[in-house]
């Protein structure tokens, strides 16, 4: 079964080494969780997979691909069709009711509104409202169900139940987890919170420059 995404001898480094020589394989239907303490590296290189930043060394492919040796418009073409980023904050349109955050990844990748997804997501009474009316925790799930409606397949977040109560929290990632499931994605996963993190079929963690398989 080929990767979903692969990663061979990731480094990178800001001010001081974040990571080198990093390795790792994600295939479908299968969770990562990454965790560690703050300025590890973890959003870096999450961003680095998501094709948001490319690392300063290593290799990264997506579905087979190189995706650091693309032109930027086949790389926006890949995020935009087949990649779903859930970050800690939402960015939904502040203007746009939830509803019309929804509808525009509905747009863009010609994929229908999923409304057991959003019955599941508990914001179905709030479609109508606008962003700037939903509370925090609303608007995470608005944010999240956006990203599903891309229909991924592989979803990268980071904190994605920051803003969330631990009950809410579990409802939504069991959402995510069947998501992965009934679409044969993959789902990669940085969290501080390890009650979460061990919800993931692997866990690892960012320390001294590595990941360590827990």
């Amino acid at each position: 079964m080929q990767p979903l995404l692969e990663a061979i001898k990731i480094s990178h480094a800001f001010d001081y080494p974040l990571f080198s020589n990093i390795s790792l394989l994600l295939y479908p239907k299968q969770s990562v969780a990454i965790v560690g303490v703050s300025g590890s590296g973890k959003s870096t290189l999450l961003h680095i997979l998501a094709t948001l930043l490319k690392p300063q060394s290593g290799v990264v492919k997506v579905f087979g691909q190189e995706i650091y040796q693309k032109d930027q418009k086949r790389l926006l073409k890949i995020r935009r069709e087949k990649i779903g980023i859930v970050f800690q904050s939402h960015y939904l349109f502040k203007g746009f009711s939830a509803y019309e955050n929804i509808e525009v990844a509905s747009l863009l990748t010609k994929q229908p509104i999923d409304e057991e997804l959003i019955e599941r997501f508990g914001i179905a009474k709030v479609m109508q409202k606008r962003v700037t009316e939903l509370s925090g925790g609303e608007q995470q799930r608005v944010s999240i169900a956006r990203v599903l409606t891309k229909r991924p397949r592989i979803i990268f977040a980071d904190e994605p139940t920051g803003n969330l109560d631990k009950k809410t929290a579990t409802e939504v990632m069991d959402v995510v987890f069947d998501y992965i499931k009934e679409h044969n994605s993959a789902l990669f996963l940085v969290t501080h919170d390890m009650q979460l993190a061990r919800l993931c079929d692997s866990v690892y963690r960012l320390e001294n420059e590595k990941l360590i398989l827990l």
